[in-house]
């Protein structure tokens, strides 16, 4: 038997119809779940104007066939206790992955948000994750896999203090990447994350661009900011096509007021670079950049070829290194997850001087999660690998 209110409680989401509008879209909980495992009815708005796309996605949400039981708060949708996820219970292969309708929902922490998932992003830390490259680290299996999310607040915590219900927000769930990484990540339909993790979504991005975007973005800001990059020092990315390398052109150039930008990438993808802020486009297939006479303040290594790095960096320059052997002035860090650097750049996404970049094979549907991690695998994607929507 199915699990119902009996009373019509409502979600308030804000009104997109125009900038000025104050009205709210009220979402029915039954326009979420309904018997029998079958879809939501469609939403009633209680004014005229236009639901919120965050409204539209929670209609399409896929209800639980007759739930056990259902958890809910004053003010709050009533959410399942089970959910749709990928997930694997050993470390392997993409051949591990399986895909479950009766996942746990987590449970959410007086500091954190409850997320309905719309988008998430692949990252290579997901694949070595899965592959049990830091298992002594690692939170118990089975694992749902996923660190970059985007999509709206269902639910709130009672110490959560900048977010509300409808809020549409995007982050890195995982503080530190390899350590105690959470146990229900993004590749979901719902995840739990800290308050402090998180930011609104740019307004001018849609879920699966800002999906692209938390791991990669902190990755290149917190890099350059650990070099002392600044303004009219020169740079050097390698991998300047990759997730993290096409936002350290982006950021290099816009927020830090580089000097000069030099990127390696295939020859198909010199274009691209160039489109992203590089002012030497150099094709790594044809040249081997450190016999070049240029040499760089900082060289941002997102490949894992520190050792021809470290020739092409200028003396007392810095070399960042995020995969691969570091030889000295290398270094590596591992990235902490941290709403408010997203929330600093969040004007550089909204002017579009920073732009999201996503493959072009993707969006992968959520039914393609294995698909995705292969391609992701090969090592040729352009930006992000993201998945959405998520039903």
């Amino acid at each position: 038997m199915d699990v119902l209110p009996t009373t019509r409680q409502l979600i308030r989401l804000p009104c997109h119809c125009s900038s000025s509008c104050q009205q709210t879209a009220s979402l029915s909980l039954r326009a979420i779940f309904s018997p029998n495992g079958r879809r939501g009815r469609k939403l009633s708005s209680s004014s005229s104007c236009k639901l919120p796309a965050s409204a539209k996605k929670l209609s399409g949400v896929k209800a639980q066939a007759a739930p056990t039981a259902m958890e809910t708060t004053s003010n709050n949708p009533l959410v399942p206790v089970q959910q749709s996820a990928w997930l694997y219970d050993e470390y392997g292969g993409v051949e591990v992955l399986k895909f479950s309708s009766s996942v746990s929902v987590p449970e959410m922490g007086a500091d954190q948000v409850l997320i309905k998932v719309v988008a998430a992003a692949l990252n290579p830390v997901d694949a070595k994750r899965r592959q049990g490259k830091f298992k002594a680290s690692d939170s118990p299996l089975p694992t749902v896999p996923g660190y970059d999310v985007s999509g709206v607040v269902v639910k709130v915590g009672s110490q959560v203090k900048n977010f509300k219900e409808g809020d549409e927000v995007y982050g890195n769930i995982n503080e530190k990447a390899l350590e105690n990484p959470k146990k229900y990540g993004s590749i979901a339909e719902y995840t739990a994350v800290e308050e402090k993790l998180l930011a609104l979504k740019p307004k001018n991005l849609n879920f699966h661009q800002a999906a692209g975007l938390p791991l990669a973005i902190e990755t290149a800001y917190e890099g350059l900011e650990r070099a002392g990059f600044s303004a009219g020092k020169s740079i050097l990315v390698l991998g300047g096509a990759g997730g993290v390398g096409s936002l350290v052109i982006q950021l290099a150039k816009h927020v830090f007021g580089a000097s000069k930008i030099a990127a390696t990438s295939s020859t198909g993808k010199l274009d691209l670079l160039k489109s992203l802020g590089a002012d030497v486009a150099i094709d790594y297939t044809k040249v081997n950049f450190e016999e070049l006479p240029d040499k760089y303040d900082v060289i941002y290594d997102a490949v894992g070829q520190c050792d021809k790095a470290v020739k092409a960096v200028k003396e007392g320059g810095s070399v960042v290194v995020l995969t691969g052997a570091v030889t000295p002035p290398g270094f590596r860090f591992v990235v902490t997850s941290n709403g408010a650097v997203l929330a600093k750049l969040n004007p550089y996404l909204e002017s579009g001087k920073v732009k999201p970049v996503v493959d072009p094979k993707g969006p992968f549907e959520f039914s393609k999660v294995a698909e995705a991690f292969s391609y992701l695998e090969t090592g040729r994607a352009t930006g992000k690998v993201v998945i959405s929507p998520i039903p």
